[in-house]
């Protein structure tokens, strides 16, 4: 994977088209149904208020995240539904997209630091990011997680 190939671009979920829209559906369900395993309801009805973070590669959809406002899940802004596709994993594209959401996140709510639900085998990626975990593991659709916060 050529790295300079990867378009960056930032959605507010109205600006969705029904392509991308289908395309941001399809990874997830891959990544987190089908490839992890676990039924869980994805749909949660947070997206209608989410920023949707995008990486194409082309036409493809290669590695997402979705950021929530103040309010709508923790008293912080958060990322979550992190994903790279199976493609395009060990490439450095993971690193790469937390730096955007986390950019993204700080232009859009200075100041408020982020807070997230990471799968527990990736503390340690989060912590080399910035993340420090704030709880106990716990279950979340029977894979254990931790939450963690990165201080603006």
């Amino acid at each position: 994977m050529n790295k300079d190939k990867i378009n960056w671009k930032w959605y507010h979920f109205d600006d969705l088209s029904t392509r991308q829209l289908y395309q941001i559906i399809a990874l997830r369900m891959d990544v987190f149904a089908v490839e992890q395993n676990c039924a869980y309801q994805d749909l949660d009805n947070k997206d209608q208020q989410a920023w949707h973070l995008c990486a194409w590669d082309g036409n493809s959809l290669v590695a997402y995240l979705r950021l929530l406002a103040p309010g709508v899940k923790y008293v912080e802004p958060s990322i979550g539904r992190v994903i790279i596709s199976a493609t395009h994993r060990g490439s450095g594209l993971g690193r790469g997209l937390m730096e955007e959401g986390m950019s993204g996140t700080e232009m859009r709510f200075p100041g408020a630091g982020i807070r997230l639900s990471a799968q527990q085998h990736l503390t340690e990626f989060y912590s080399s990011l910035g993340f420090v975990a704030t709880g106990d593991v716990y279950l979340e659709d029977q894979i254990p997680h931790i939450e963690m916060y990165k201080p603006s």
